[in-house]
């Protein structure tokens, strides 16, 4: 997974700014998996500030430009990504479509909302990967469908290992604005930790289900 110095930093720091990303390693947060973790993330915190959504499509799209040329669809991945992607299919000028979570279940049973025809190049846009499961169910709901999945680009992701393979193959690139370690970075240069919390976070996130807040501290 490829991240750019930079604007990895610059998106770092704009999240702990809105507290779109919280750390607090006194009182852990409790995924839905019952890990408990001292960080938790909702990026859709972003859409309400302007200028940092403004970067963040900025970003996308020069992403985008640079790595894939030229596409036919943006796709979002229900539910954060759907609002961003249709940002940069805004800029674009290219359609929007969006891959539900779970297909709906009523009506026409859709996963995916809008149109993606058989052979076009989609850029798949999340908010978040964590184990990457969704991300990787919405790449293969897209080939499903007969698009051709070129990348799947996240605002920020936790950089735990994924097994990218059995749904991307060789076709699909994985980009990340930010990740953990340059949110660690600018986290303490900011001074949101101390030195010796750098530590501890760095333990949680090389063994997140075994982390126990208690001893690690």
């Amino acid at each position: 997974m490829k991240i750019r110095e930079e604007s990895a930093l610059k998106i770092a720091e704009y999240l702990l700014r809105i507290k779109a990303i919280k750390l607090n390693l006194k009182m852990p947060y409790t995924w839905a998996s019952g890990w408990k973790s001292p960080i938790y993330c909702d990026n859709r915190i972003t859409l309400s500030h302007p200028v940092i959504r403004n970067y963040i499509r900025q970003q996308f799209v020069q992403l985008i430009s640079e790595e894939f040329g030229d596409v036919d669809v943006i796709a979002g991945v229900a539910t954060g990504g759907i609002a961003h992607g249709a940002l940069v299919a805004q800029e674009l000028g290219i359609p929007f479509a969006y891959v539900r979570g779970a297909n709906k279940d009523h009506g026409l049973t859709n996963k995916i909302e809008g149109v993606i025809e058989s052979g076009q190049r989609v850029i798949l846009i999340e908010d978040l990967i964590s184990t990457g499961g969704s991300s990787l169910a919405a790449v293969e709901a897209v080939k499903n469908a007969g698009g051709n999945v070129k990348g799947l680009l996240a605002i920020f992701t936790y950089g735990f290992p994924i097994n990218s393979e059995p749904a991307c193959g060789n076709t699909c690139k994985i980009f990340a604005l930010s990740d953990y370690e340059h949110l660690l970075k600018q986290a303490l240069a900011d001074k949101y930790i101390r030195e010796e919390e750098l530590a501890v976070l760095k333990q949680w996130r090389h063994d997140p289900a075994n982390w126990n807040a208690k001893t690690a501290v």
